[in-house]
C-alpha cells in the first residue's frame, strides 16, 4: 500500500525561506488507514514542530524533530522526508515549487542549527580557561568599538575641513558678480553643505553616547557574570562533596548488619559474587525517574514444572506450549550448546582452520589523570563534542566496537537450524544480550571515527561471516553495518549514539534498528538496543550498567521478544545485571522465558503452562509460567590472561586492530592517532589526534560554505556521499537507513581504491 496524496495544502508558506521562522501547510503521513493529513507545520530556532490547527500553536505540539541531527531526503517531486535517529516525518507539499521553498528552508535552519551547536562546542579541546575566554568576550566588542568611534571621529575632522572649505568657496562664489539666479543656488548649496556639517556632528556624537552607554553596561555585565562565575565554583565543589559523602554513606551502609546480610543473600543467588565495581555506587533515587519507562514491563513468575510428570500425561500442557516437553531433550534438540568451546576452538566443519591471530598488545600505561577536572565543564553537553585526550580512550574505533556484536556470532549460525520460529527467537534473544557483555570492565571511550573511516572483519573463509563498517554521517556521529554470512544470515543496521553527560553519570543511547534476516525461512527480525549508563564521575570506581528494554519482532511470523535489562541497586534483592524476557506468538501466547545476567549467560525455558497468580502489590497481576528445566544457550567467554591490562579486551577485540594487508586506506588499523596509542605513546598520539580533527573540520567547513552557496544560487546540494552505504526508506520501519549498496569486496579483490578519501 503506498501513500496517497490529499488535496491542496493550503496557501504558500507564511515566511521566505531563509528567515528566522517559517510556517505552513504540508500533509503528513498518519497511517496506512488515514493516510496524509493536514497539519500546520513551524519551522523556527533549528526546529521543526505541527500542529492539527494554527490555533494549536498555543497549547498542543503534536511533535517536534531537531533538524540539527536530521536527514533531509527527497522522494519524488511534491515528498519530503526528515528522519532523526528512531523518528521519520513523511511530509508532502502541494506542489512542487512549495516543497522546493520548504526544502530550502530546511536545509538553511539545519545549516544554521549545526553551526549555532559547533560554535557552542566543538571537540578540538582547544578551549581557553574561562576568565580568559569572558574577558574576551566583553573587552572584544569594546576595543571594535572604540576603534570604530576614532575611524568615525577622523571621518568627522575630514568632513569638517572640507566642509569649512567649501564654505569658503561658496563665499567667495558670492561676492563675485554672477548672474541672480546664480546667486540664489550657491546660497542654496551653502546651506545643504552646512546641514551636511551639523548632520555629521550629531552623528559622531550619538556614537559617543552609545560607547559610553555600552562601557557602562559592561561593567554590569562583569559584576553578573563575576557572581555567576563564583556561584558555578561553589556548585562544582558542593557537587563533589556531595557525590564524596554519598560515597562514604553507601560504604556504611555495607558495614550495617541488616543491610550487609540482605546483600550477601542476594548475591549469594548470582553465580559468583558482585563484582567491587558494582558496590562503588547507587543511584535508585535517580534511576527510578529516569527509568521510569519500564514500569508497565510485564510481570511474571517461573516455576520449573516436574519433567517425568509431563512425559507421563500431556493433558496439562496449555495452548501455549509448542509440541510436547518431550522434544526438549540435549540430544535431538539445536539447543544443544557449544558455548563451553573456547573463542579459539572451531565450531563448524564447512571452515578452514583458524588463522593465527596476535593474543595480546602493548599493556596500557600507567597515567594519572582526574576525569572529573575536564567534565565538569561539559555537563549537559553531547559526548562526542566533548573535547577529549586519548587518556580516556581505548585503542579501538566505535566502528570496531560496533563488530565486537559479532563475538558470539555461532548463535546465529545455530538459528539457522531452528525450524520453529519461536525457538529461532530464542537464540536472537540471546545474541542481542550477547552484544553487551564485553562492556562490563570496559569503561574507556572508542575512538569517534572520521567521515569516511571504514572497518572490515572478513572471515569469511574462517567463521564463515564478513562484516563492513562505515562512518556515514559526522553531525549526526553515524555508523552504517553490514554483515554477510555463507550459513545462512545477513545482518545490518544503522547506529547513532546519542550521549550525555548528566554530573554524575555518562547516559549513552543508541538510536536505530538492527536488521536480522535468514535466507532460507525469510525470517526478518528487528529490536533497539538498550540505554548504557557510566556510573561515578565525579568520584569511586568507573563502571557500567545497561537498563531499558529490547523488544525484538519477526515481522513474517510476527512473534516478539520482550528482554528488560532491570538496572542495578545496591539495596535490590535481584540478582546484579539480571535480563528476564518472553518469547510469545503472533497471538500472544508464550511459549519460552529468557533469564539471565547480561554479562554471564542466558537461559531459555520452555513454557508447558501458563496461569494467572496473585495481584502484586502495585496492583497488577502477575502471570505464573510452569517451564521446563532451563537451558544454556549463551556463556561469556572467560577473559584472556592479563586482560586487565589490556584494557579488559576479549580474544576477539585483541585481533580488532591488528595490522592487515590489502584492506582500504579508510580501515580503522591504519588511524595514526590510533595506533601510537596502542603502542603506549600516548603523548604523540593526543597530537595526531588533534591534526586528524583539524583536517576533518577544514573539509565540514568547506562542504558547509559549499552547501550554503547552492542554496543561495538555488541549485540542489548532494552533501557527502557515503562511499559504499546508500540511503533508502526501510520497507519494514518506514525509517531512512542506510544500506550496503555492494562494490567494497570487489574493489579488495582489484586493490582498486580510487573512491577513498584522503581523511588519514
Amino acid at each position: 500500500g503506498g501513500r496517497g496524496g490529499g488535496g491542496p495544502a493550503g496557501g504558500p508558506p507564511a515566511a521566505p525561506p531563509g528567515s528566522d521562522t517559517y510556517k505552513g501547510w504540508l500533509f503528513k503521513w498518519t497511517n496506512y488507514l488515514k493516510g496524509y493529513q493536514r497539519r500546520w507545520f513551524v519551522l523556527s530556532n533549528g526546529l521543526l514542530s505541527y500542529y492539527r490547527t494554527q490555533a494549536e500553536m498555543a497549547h498542543t505540539c503534536r511533535g517536534t524533530i531537531n533538524l540539527s541531527t536530521a536527514h533531509i531526503d527527497t522522494e519524488d517531486s511534491c515528498n519530503i522526508v526528515l528522519s532523526n535517529g528512531g523518528r521519520t516525518y513523511h511530509l508532502k507539499a502541494n506542489s512542487e515549487v512549495e516543497r522546493q521553498r520548504w526544502v530550502t528552508a530546511l536545509e538553511l535552519a539545519k545549516a544554521k542549527a549545526i553551526r549555532m551547536r559547533n560554535n557552542q562546542s566543538d571537540d578540538s579541546g582547544d578551549e581557553e580557561p574561562a576568565s580568559q575566554s569572558d574577558k574576551s568576550e566583553l573587552h572584544g566588542p569594546l576595543k571594535t568599538l572604540s576603534s570604530k568611534l576614532e575611524d568615525l571621529s577622523t571621518c568627522n575632522e575630514l568632513i569638517a575641513k572640507h566642509g569649512a572649505a567649501l564654505q569658503r568657496s561658496l563665499s567667495e562664489l558670492e561676492n563675485l558678480r554672477l548672474p541672480a539666479d546664480s546667486g540664489e543656488k550657491i546660497k542654496a548649496v551653502n546651506e545643504r553643505a552646512t546641514l551636511f556639517r551639523i548632520t555629521s556632528n550629531a552623528m559622531i556624537n550619538a556614537c559617543r553616547d552609545f560607547l559610553d552607554l555600552a562601557e557602562s553596561h559592561s561593567r554590569k555585565w562583569q559584576r553578573l557574570l563575576q557572581h555567576e562565575r563564583e556561584q558555578r565554583i561553589r556548585l562544582e565543589e558542593t557537587i563533589e562533596q556531595l557525590a564524596k559523602q554519598h560515597n562514604s554513606l553507601e560504604r556504611a551502609c555495607r558495614g550495617a548488619p541488616g543491610l550487609a546480610a540482605g546483600s550477601a543473600s542476594s548475591a549469594g543467588t548470582a553465580k559468583g559474587s558482585v563484582p567491587s565495581a558494582k558496590g562503588e555506587a547507587s543511584d535508585e533515587d535517580e534511576e527510578t525517574e529516569y527509568f521510569d519507562a519500564m514500569e508497565d514491563a510485564p510481570a511474571f513468575i517461573t516455576v520449573t514444572a516436574d519433567p517425568k510428570h509431563h512425559r507421563r500425561s500431556g493433558s496439562n500442557l496449555s495452548g501455549a506450549s509448542e509440541g510436547h516437553p518431550e522434544d526438549w531433550t540435549l540430544e535431538d534438540s539445536v539447543f544443544e550448546s557449544s558455548n563451553q568451546s573456547s573463542y579459539n576452538e572451531s565450531t563448524g566443519r564447512d571452515v578452514l582452520p583458524r588463522k593465527r591471530r596476535r593474543s595480546r598488545i602493548p599493556d596500557k600505561p600507567n597515567y594519572s589523570l582526574n576525569l572529573w577536572s575536564i567534565m565538569k565543564n561539559c555537563i549537559g553537553k553531547e559526548l562526542s563534542k566533548i573535547p577529549m585526550p586519548v587518556n580516556f580512550n581505548e585503542p579501538l574505533s566505535m566502528l570496531q566496537r560496533l563488530t565486537e556484536d559479532l563475538e558470539y556470532h555461532e548463535l546465529l549460525d545455530k538459528a539457522v537450524k531452528c525450524e520453529s520460529s519461536t525457538e529461532q527467537m530464542c537464540f536472537v534473544a540471546a545474541f542481542s544480550v550477547s552484544s553487551y557483555s564485553t562492556t562490563v570492565h570496559r569503561t574507556a571511550k572508542p575512538f569517534n571515527p572520521l567521515l569516511g573511516e571504514t572497518f572490515e572483519l572478513d572471515r569469511l573463509e574462517e567463521l564463515g561471516f564478513r562484516s563492513l563498517c562505515e562512518q556515514v554521517s559526522h553531525h549526526p556521529p553515524a555508523a552504517a553495518h553490514h554483515v554477510y554470512s555463507r550459513r545462512g544470515w545477513t545482518l545490518w543496521q544503522e547506529i547513532t549514539i546519542a550521549s550525555k553527560f548528566r554530573g554524575k553519570y555518562l547516559s549513552i543511547m543508541p538510536l536505530g534498528a538492527i536488521h536480522l534476516e535468514f535466507h532460507s525461512s525469510g525470517n526478518h527480525y528487528v529490536w533497539r538496543k538498550v540505554t548504557s549508563t557510566v556510573h561515578n564521575i565525579i568520584v569511586g570506581k568507573l563502571w557500567i550498567d545497561q537498563s531499558g528494554e529490547i523488544e525484538i519482532v519477526n515481522h513474517k511470523s510476527k512473534d516478539k521478544c520482550q528482554l528488560k535489562f532491570t538496572p542495578y541497586s545496591y539495596f535490590s534483592r535481584d540478582v546484579p545485571r539480571k535480563v528476564t524476557g518472553v518469547v510469545s506468538d503472533a497471538d500472544g501466547r508464550a511459549h519460552y522465558v529468557m533469564s539471565g545476567t547480561w554479562d554471564e549467560k542466558m537461559e531459555c525455558s520452555k513454557i508447558v503452562h501458563s496461569s494467572h497468580g496473585s495481584t502484586s502489590t502495585e496492583g497488577k497481576q502477575k502471570t505464573v509460567y510452569q517451564t521446563l528445566s532451563p537451558k544454556v544457550l549463551w556463556r561469556k567467554y572467560p577473559l584472556p590472561e592479563n586482560a586487565e591490562n589490556m584494557y579488559f579486551f576479549s580474544e576477539l577485540a585483541l585481533t580488532l586492530n591488528e595490522p592487515e594487508e590489502r584492506v582500504a586506506p579508510t580501515d580503522s588499523r591504519l588511524r595514526p592517532d590510533q595506533r601510537l596509542m596502542e603502542s603506549g605513546r600516548w603523548d604523540e598520539a593526543n597530537v595526531e589526534k588533534q591534526r586528524l580533527e583539524e583536517k576533518q573540520r577544514a573539509v565540514r567547513r568547506r562542504r558547509e560554505a559549499e552547501a550554503v552557496e547552492a542554496m543561495e544560487e538555488g541549485k540542489d546540494y548532494e552533501g557527502y556521499i557515503p562511499l559504499w552505504f546508500e540511503r533508502k526508506v526501510d520497507a519494514v520501519t518506514g525509517e531512512l537507513i542506510c544500506v550496503y549498496k555492494g562494490g567494497y569486496w570487489e574493489a579488495k579483490d582489484k586493490q582498486d581504491w580510487a573512491v577513498c578519501p584522503d581523511i588519514f
